[in-house]
């Protein structure tokens, strides 16, 4: 599992990381990074699948030789439950057991890792749309528009007075 996890680069804390500074590489990298960790879940899958073959044909071998040597077995009885209860015993059978359920807990790692890679999908494209109503941009001074209203109106007069008047020459 290790091997496949450094033939993949994977590096899921760092890859589920946002870096808001650069949305845009992080944009390039999305495809990518999914395509690497979906990859990995199916091989995690096929890991798993492998390790459930193994882990039944182990049990039907032990299944019939139990019932072709039921002394080695300690079975008095040939019985369909004397023979499952036999099985659970084999440390063959406990350690094929224990292959299958490590397999699928990294299969379930692998899945949660890409649920988490469509997941900064999601709050990329959320975050591309916050920066797209400017919600990032920088604290702005409230503009007082009854103030500058009144200006305005104030200069309008101003010029409509000055309008009025006759600018007189003194002759000496």
């Amino acid at each position: 599992m290790e091997r496949l996890k450094r033939a993949l680069e994977l590096n899921y804390e760092e890859d589920v990381m946002i870096d808001h500074t650069s949305l845009d590489v992080e944009w390039l990298q999305q495809a990518e990074l999914m395509r690497r960790y979906a990859t990995h879940q199916a091989e995690t899958r096929r890991q798993m699948d492998e390790a459930k073959e193994r882990l039944d044909i182990g049990k039907a071998r032990i299944e019939m030789d139990a019932r072709a040597n039921p002394d080695k077995y300690g079975l008095t009885k040939v019985t369909e439950s004397a023979i499952q209860s036999a099985i659970l015993l084999q440390s063959e059978y406990q350690e094929l057991t224990q292959a299958y359920i490590d397999a699928k807990y990294e299969n379930d790692v692998a899945i949660a890792a890409v649920r988490a890679v469509d997941q900064k999908k999601t709050s990329l494209e959320n975050l591309v749309k916050l920066l797209g109503t400017s919600y990032f941009a920088g604290p702005v001074a409230p503009r007082d528009l009854a103030h500058e209203w009144q200006k305005n109106v104030k200069d309008a007069k101003r010029q409509e007075q000055n309008k009025n008047v006759k600018i007189k020459r003194y002759k000496k």
